[in-house]
């Protein structure tokens, strides 16, 4: 039986960028390779289209670098809301734009964070689907790839609640741990939702791959 849910969408993006010695979120994406130029899209803007069509809106959660994100934000349609102590961590993060995702009248979301190559939005979409075709006791599906878990997940009102009644310190994936039997892992041939881009050498990896 298919449920109906509500999905906002979530893109965590407060980080400070401090091994990549430059904002994460305002990375090219694609990247210049020989024989073409960089995008002038970026990790943000196209994070942004990877979870628009499966969501009713899209929420971008930024801390001290809310300034130079909200340009993008503002012109794709999609929110901004700043973290008022990024330096608690990324948990703190998410619980500030599930509470957005919540008093909006949603009661699911997608999460994915900005420090990473855009899933596809097939690969978004079938996720949400997986979410949507789950029995009621799954609270969550989480994407997998080549025996690895990733990004972008989706979660439910009864997941959004434990992770909205945890401190701001914890983490989403000892949470997650509590209760294994409410997590749904969804095997997706995208290799994006694992690919974590963190120092200029990931990056120039990333590039070499797609050249």
């Amino acid at each position: 039986m298919f449920r109906a849910p509500s999905f906002g969408g979530v893109i965590l993006a407060a980080g400070e960028s401090s091994r990549m010695g430059t904002d994460k979120a305002l990375l090219a994406w694609p990247p210049a390779t020989e024989g073409r130029t960089a995008s002038s899209e970026t990790f943000l803007s196209a994070a942004i289209r990877s979870l628009e069509r499966s969501t009713d809106f899209v929420v971008i959660v930024a801390g001290k670098n809310s300034g130079a994100l909200a340009p993008i934000i503002y012109s794709l349609g999609s929110s901004l809301v700043t973290n008022p102590d990024p330096d608690q961590g990324q948990f703190s993060s998410l619980q500030v734009g599930l509470r957005e995702v919540m008093n909006r009248g949603r009661d699911a979301a997608i999460i994915t964070l900005v420090d990473r190559p855009p899933a596809a939005i097939a690969t978004v979409d079938h996720l949400r689907r997986a979410f949507e075709a789950a029995p009621s006791n799954i609270w969550a599906v989480v994407p997998e790839f080549s025996g690895k878990h990733g990004h972008p997940y989706v979660i439910g009102r009864e997941m959004i609640e434990h992770f909205l009644q945890a401190p701001a310190t914890g983490n989403a994936r000892d949470i997650e741990h509590r209760y294994p039997e409410r997590i749904e892992y969804v095997s997706v041939d995208d290799p994006f939702v694992v690919t974590n881009i963190n120092t200029p050498e990931d990056y120039a990896a990333l590039t070499a791959r797609l050249s």
